[in-house]
């Protein structure tokens, strides 16, 4: 591996989206595309997500340079849940850098549920990758703070910054989840106990919970994912939130395990870096150009969104973002 200190030129290549009237013709086009599409089944993990309708479609695509096209419910809120883990691995990077992180928590990926603890009893250390609970929950303890408050504090301003406005705690369903997440506290003790949470694990599982009821929209996740495209950078706000190694790392994360175990399917049909979560959102970068984000809350058999997997594959050919596709010179 090379020194973080050592210095080297780097040619970056990126590119850009499509002109805006060809953008937003083509995201009016995957909503009515995906609005088609049947199948899959609302998650009831955590009973509060249940409640959520069916029928639900919001796709938001965003450029680096803060432009916003979006179609269908795209600014209506529902809980963030696993999408927030490659951002909260980003502010562990942040916290500790990015070699510490990578080696705390692991990169590979495990080739079993993501809730699994045979996969902590099989890494080294209990190191998996911080795309799966046990990972993200390792990922939540190395975000600094003197006192619980001000773990959760640095956590919500951080997964704040990258959506560029306020994020509050959805009551309701932290309250279920927090009454049916015994499997996440089995798996916090299990990394205590391996040594790999150095933190109390009930603090680092209940922070987890947290972060993961965030409300946001379709437009937030898609603003999130266009701030790791360009860099740590916010297209609306400016703010640098995170270094540009952190967003490396975060879409390498991503890339490897995001879809969890159809992480392989999926960089197959859509060629960029993904990440899912059971409350419907999904978010898809695109390096350099922007991202998107989705949100359709019946979920396929590995507990992605089936509608927001059709807005993404498409989308994903339509304005060229494909980080697999060329063409003969």
């Amino acid at each position: 591996m090379i020194p973080e200190s050592a210095s080297a030129p780097v040619f970056v290549s990126t590119g850009s989206l499509p002109p805006a009237p060809s953008v937003r013709a083509m995201v009016a086009e995957s909503w009515r595309l995906a609005r088609g599409v049947g199948g899959g089944t609302v998650s009831a993990v955590y009973p509060a997500l249940a409640r959520a309708h069916p029928d639900l479609l919001g796709v938001a695509v965003t450029s680096i340079d803060g432009q916003v096209y979006t179609a269908g419910d795209a600014r209506l809120p529902f809980t963030i849940m696993s999408v927030a883990k490659p951002f909260v691995f980003a502010l562990a990077c942040r916290a500790v850098g990015t070699a510490a992180a990578v080696e705390r928590i692991g990169a590979n990926a495990t080739g079993l549920a993501f809730d699994s603890a045979a996969a902590v009893r099989r890494g080294p250390g209990g190191r998996t990758n911080p795309m799966v609970n046990p990972g993200a929950i390792l990922a939540t303890g190395l975000v600094r703070g003197a006192t619980f408050e001000s773990r959760w504090c640095a956590l919500r301003e951080g997964l704040s910054a990258f959506a560029g406005r306020d994020l509050v705690l959805d009551e309701a369903v932290h309250r279920s989840a927090t009454a049916s997440n015994h499997r996440n506290r089995a798996l916090g003790r299990l990394l205590h106990d391996v040594g790999a949470l150095e933190c109390d694990p009930e603090e680092a599982v209940e922070l987890y919970t947290r972060q993961s009821c965030l409300a946001v929209t379709a437009t937030d996740i898609a603003l999130m994912g266009a701030t790791l495209a360009d860099g740590g950078v916010q297209p609306r706000t400016g703010e640098l939130v995170v270094p540009p190694a952190a967003c490396r790392a975060a879409l390498a994360a991503m890339t490897t395990a995001g879809l969890y175990e159809v992480s392989g399917e999926w960089l197959h049909d859509i060629g960029l870096p993904g990440k899912s979560g059971i409350g419907g959102g999904m978010v898809t970068v695109a390096p350099g150009k922007g991202a998107l984000g989705t949100f359709a809350p019946p979920l396929d058999g590995a507990g992605n969104s089936v509608r927001g997997r059709v807005v993404a594959e498409f989308l994903s050919r339509a304005l060229g973002l494909d980080l697999f596709a060329s063409r003969p010179v």
